[in-house]
């Protein structure tokens, strides 16, 4: 499996602890005005991240280069930025909304480069490299 893709499981997976934990949280406070946070949390940092992972581990030949960890680094950037800021927003924090907006622009641009990603040619390993050829 390349290692963008272990490294989007990983990360999916410590979203999902954390969406759990902020929906527990909402639950025994019975304050539910952090669901759009906890709702984002998990589907962009554990669904979303796992499907990239996923991705990456179907179609090895698009994980390798430079764009796929691009695309890795600024989507996860992003929602390091933008799911703690909107968490507090949504919770009555002001000043928060800048951080928000960054956090968003950015995972937005990931996404942006994941379908760069998706619609053009890999250049990291080459299939051929990748099963062997029959001899001939």
């Amino acid at each position: 499996m390349p290692r963008i893709s272990r490294f989007y499981f990983a990360m999916a997976i410590i979203y999902l602890l954390i969406g759990i934990g902020v929906g527990l949280h909402m639950s025994i406070a019975h304050d539910h005005s952090a669901v759009g946070a906890h709702a984002h949390i998990n589907l962009l940092g554990w669904v979303t991240s796992a499907l990239f992972g996923g991705y990456y581990a179907l179609n090895p030949v698009k994980a390798g280069g430079w764009l796929p960890w691009a695309q890795c680094g600024l989507y996860s950037i992003g929602l390091v930025v933008m799911l703690p800021a909107l968490y507090l927003m949504l919770t009555g924090t002001p000043g928060v909304e800048p951080a928000v907006a960054m956090g968003s622009m950015a995972v937005a641009a990931g996404v942006v480069l994941f379908a760069a990603v998706v619609f053009t040619r890999g250049r990291g390993i080459r299939a051929s490299r990748m099963m062997p050829q029959p001899a001939e």
